[in-house]
Parts: C-alpha cells; structure tokens; sequence
C-alpha cells in the first residue's frame, strides 16, 4: 500500500513541478520518511541547485501548483520550509484495511519478477553445523523469503565441498578410525576428522597420503571418489536435519565435483589463461588481479596440476550466470578478500557477477569456534538449550496446558528466538548470541512478536465465543478515527515498502526491525481503544477487524522472517 502511495505522490508532485515551469527526473524527487509527515520531498534542493533559487520559496511555489486527484491516497500536501510534506488521506487508510482483509497471506507480495539463484549456508561437510555457521542459514533463508514475498522466482542452492583437502581428512579418517553412527551422522564424521587432525599434526607425513587422494579424485579414480561420497553424504545428511530444524529449506544440493567431471573447471582455466593475466609463482598457477585491486594473486592449481575450491567455484559461478537472471551469495567475513578475487576473475573473462552479501560472525559468550579443533558448539546443542528453556517458560506461563501445546509452542519460540536475535543485526556487524536474553518475553524480540500475534488470535477466539463478530461481515474502516487505530493502519501499510527496500538493499534486519515496531503499535493500540467492550457495536466490529488485521501482517512479517506464529502462548 505505501508503494502506492509513494506512487501517487510522485505522480502529483511532478505534475506541479512541471505547472511550475522546472523540470526533474523521478529518481531526484528524493522522498523519504518523516516525524512530520507520511512522505517528505527534497525535491526543492535540488531545483534550487539546479536553477540557483531559494529551495524554500521553490517548495512553496511548487505546492501551490498541487492538484490532487478524487480518490487519491494523498489527502494534503504543504511546505514546510524547502520540504514538500505528503500525508496520506482516508482512503488510503480505507483500502488499506480492506486489502489486508482480501488478500490475507498475499499482502505485502509484488508483482512476479526475475529469477534469482541464491547461494547460502554451503558449510563444508566435515562435521555439523555450528554456531558460527548459522548466521550464514538465518540470513540467507530470510533473504530468501523476502525475494519470494517481493515476487522472485528463488531457487536456493548449497554448494556441497564434496572433494577439497577437509573432505580428503575426512575420507582418509572414515579409512583410520571407526565411524559411531549411533550419533547423529554429521556428529560421528566430525569425531573422526577431530581425530585425524591430531593425527596429522602428530605426523606430518601423513599429509603425502592426504595429497594422494586429492590426486586420485581429481584422475577420476572410481574407489576413492566413492569414499569421497560416502563420508560427504553422512556429513550432510546430518546437516540437513540441522538446517530444517531451523527452519532451513535449500532446493538443491549442488556437489562442487560436478564441474570438474564435466570439464567445466578445465575449460576455466583456459580461458583464465587467455586472458593473459596467468604466470607461474612456486609451482602454482596463479591469476594477477592488480587492476583490480588486488595485490594477492588468486592461486587457481595447484604445482601438481590439482585445482582448489576456488577454481571449481569459478565453474560452478560460470553455470549459474546461465541459471537465472541475477547470482546472489552469502559469505562471512572471510570470504571478504577471496569473493572479490572471484567477482574480479568473473568479470576479467566476461561472465556475470555474483551480488555478495557479506556478514560478520556471530558467536556465543565462550568465545570463537572451530570444527578441526574440535572447540564448537554445535547448532543442534544450542538450539536443544533454547528449547529446554523456552519450555520452562511456558511451562511457567502455561502451566494447565498439555504437554504437546508446552512442547509445540516452546519449539516454535525457542527458534523464532534464535532466528531473530541473528537476524536483527545488520549483516556488516557482529554480534553475540545470548539465548537467555534471546528469549525475554519483556524485550522485544522474537517471544514478544509472537505473543503479539498470540494475543490478537486470542482477542478474535474470546469475541466469536461471545458472537461479538462475524470475519465476514462488512466493516466500516472510516469509523477508525483513534491516533492509536491511525498509527496501526499505516504502520501495516508499510509492509510492501519494507519488503521491496529488503529485497533491493539485501537488508533483512530492516524487516526484522520492523515486525517488532508493527508489533508495538499493535499493543499500543490495544492498550488505549476499547476492543470487545466498545459500546457501539459498529465500532467494535471496525475494532475486530483492526485486530484481525493486526494477526494477518504479524504472520506475514514472522514468516517471512521463517518464525512461527503461534496462536496461544
């Protein structure tokens, strides 16, 4: 609804700029949100850079010139100084209530757009995922689903190490020691890669024997590639149950061996080397990126004629350019420097760049974490943690309530915790996960989101128990004259607009951001008007269906954000 009425205020202000006698482009009107008003204009600044006048006097002469057509969402304008001051009329206030109800699940969705080919979480399967593996999921799933709502066509892909160095250890561990697949399966490989390590580190000259395999995957040699499999297939079985915990769903599993049996890693390199910009350094083969920016060489094979991660990366970036219309990956902040040399590599041989949304590290309050050390906390045991305690909190709240309800609602909170606790923090800042915090029904964070939801659910059950409402009655949103019941309408409006800034700027802390604001105005709201006990029966039921309202946009931010929105609480 606020695109439209972007829209339509783009439209009138226009028309007057040209009445005026000025002329301007549409991306320089310049709006943004404002404390005084639903939509402001800068427009006048930059007329007056343009035809060297007062910025002020043009804003007023620029409003004097407003037309504003029967029916328009636009209810005023007026100068305020040299900005151009919209607010949004009744009817936007209206039709925003009536489409929340027609549309139910589809509000806030765009138009169909262009395929997208999103690349996330891709974790190498040599153990299961841990805490610093997550904040890559949350960000990437949520990015996802915000693509889907603004209208793309997603596909999501994890690009599965199924043959780099990590993968020949955990081969050679699966070789050496014995498997204990009475844990969870990602668990048992990540025991014997922990124990090769040490091995390794004992005995360096175990690493020839490491080498030898790389070798024998790469010449195709049948034995050793289906030792390969089967330990990257253990590996990511027990990822996959990780990530659907979380609410983590991935279309395809795309294995980076792929691209070296088809020849396409061979075929990159050769175009790499056509370019001019190979040499030799010790051995290896390398590609001199200094035009770029980059003063390191990107070493793409190795001095034996092996390629590396990076080389089947830059094959399988190749094959997904022709796969959709734009590439987006998720990389940590280690990537930083190696995602910019493949970006530079793409774009020196004239292939489509990857978007790169990259995000610093979450950790938990005991500090960093690594697989080969064996010094993590896996994904699975924190998220058993904040399900134990979310339990005991409703265990608290809901005493009375079965043990499935306790169990349903205390997994439902104790993720939706876990998701928007990572996901409401910028991307380019790091952050520290603290689940009790995380699940403080008092701030404002998933628990209080849902119980917002929980609470709406709840008003809507007590009026039906008392024949207060009929959902398929006609209301009349006109009689939603409150500042409360105002402020809750446009914050509602506000859906589309925060999904299509989400989906463009790649930012879903702003959504996350503002489902607990809707979730604010919604209690304030509550807080002052009269729901059930409105004496006017028109105005209750206008009421209601605000409340109503309130649940359908609360569900729709908590799923796009892939928290459930539970009923009771």
């Amino acid at each position: 609804m606020f695109l439209e009425l972007k829209a339509q205020a783009a439209s009138i202000l226009k028309d007057a700029i040209m009445k005026a006698g000025f002329e301007i482009e549409d991306s320089e009107l310049h709006f943004e949100t404002s404390p005084h008003a639903d939509l402001a204009s800068r427009a006048a600044f930059k007329l007056a850079g343009l035809y060297k006048q007062n910025p002020k006097e043009l804003a007023s002469r620029i409003v004097s010139e407003i037309e504003i057509p029967e029916g328009s969402y636009v209810g005023e304008v007026a100068a305020v100084g040299p900005y151009i001051n919209f607010r949004a009329g009744r009817s936007y206030l209206d039709r925003t209530v009536a489409a929340v109800r027609e549309e139910q699940e589809k509000f806030g969705c765009g138009a169909p757009k262009d395929k997208i080919l999103l690349e996330h979480t891709s974790a190498n399967p040599n153990g299961p995922l841990h805490v610093g593996h997550i904040r890559n999921s949350i960000l990437g799933d949520t990015l996802a689903r915000i693509l889907k709502r603004a209208g793309y066509d997603v596909e999501v892909q994890y690009y599965v190490n199924d043959m780099g160095r990590q993968i020949a250890v955990v081969s050679w561990a699966c070789e050496r020691f014995e498997l204990d697949l009475s844990k969870k399966s990602d668990s048992a490989i990540a025991d014997v890669y922990i124990k090769a390590n040490v091995e390794l580190e004992k005995n360096p000259e175990y690493v020839k024997e490491i080498d030898a395999l790389m070798e024998k995957v790469e010449a195709g040699d049948v034995k050793t590639i289906e030792s390969f499999d089967e330990a990257v297939s253990l590996a990511v079985a027990g990822i996959k149950e990780t990530l659907l915990r979380m609410n983590v769903v991935h279309d395809e599993f795309v294995k980076e061996s792929l691209f070296l049996k088809s020849g396409a890693v061979h075929d990159i390199v050769e175009r790499i080397k056509a370019t001019g910009r190979t040499k030799i350094d010790k051995g290896a083969l390398v590609v001199d990126l200094a035009d770029y920016g980059f003063e390191k060489t990107l070493v793409i094979q190795r001095s034996n004629g092996t390629s590396l991660y990076t080389t089947r990366d830059l094959a399988y970036h190749e094959w997904k350019a022709t796969q959709a219309d734009r590439v987006i990956d998720v990389f940590g902040a280690d990537h930083k420097l190696i995602s910019g040399q493949l970006r530079a590599t793409l774009n020196a041989i004239g292939l489509k760049e990857p978007e790169v949304v990259i995000f610093e590290f979450v950790s938990l309050p005991e500090g960093s974490m690594s697989t080969r050390r064996g010094q993590f906390i896996s994904a699975d045991e924190l998220f058993d943690r904040v399900t134990a305690a979310a339990l005991d909190q409703v265990e608290t709240r809901r005493p009375e309530t079965s043990a499935e309800f306790k169990k349903e609602v205390s997994e439902m909170v104790g993720m939706g915790a876990v998701r928007y606790d990572i996901v409401r923090v910028s991307p380019e800042k790091s952050t520290v996960f603290n689940w009790k915090e995380a699940l403080d029904f008092e701030k404002q964070g998933a628990p209080y989101i849902q119980y917002s939801h929980a609470r709406a659910c709840s008003i809507l059950e007590k009026a039906r128990e008392e024949a207060a409402w009929d959902p398929a009655a006609a209301v009349s949103p006109s009689l939603l004259v409150e500042d409360s019941e105002i402020d809750l309408i446009k914050k509602m409006a506000m859906f589309d607009s925060i999904i299509d800034f989400c989906a463009q700027e790649l930012k879903p802390h702003v959504l996350a951001i503002y489902a607990r604001e809707l979730a604010d105005s919604f209690n304030q709201f509550y807080r002052f008007v009269p729901v059930l006990v409105a004496e006017d029966p028109q105005v209750r039921a206008a009421r209601l269906a605000l409340v109503d309202c309130a649940r359908i946009v609360l569900a729709n931010a908590l799923d796009t954000l892939g928290i459930g929105a539970p009923e009771s609480m």
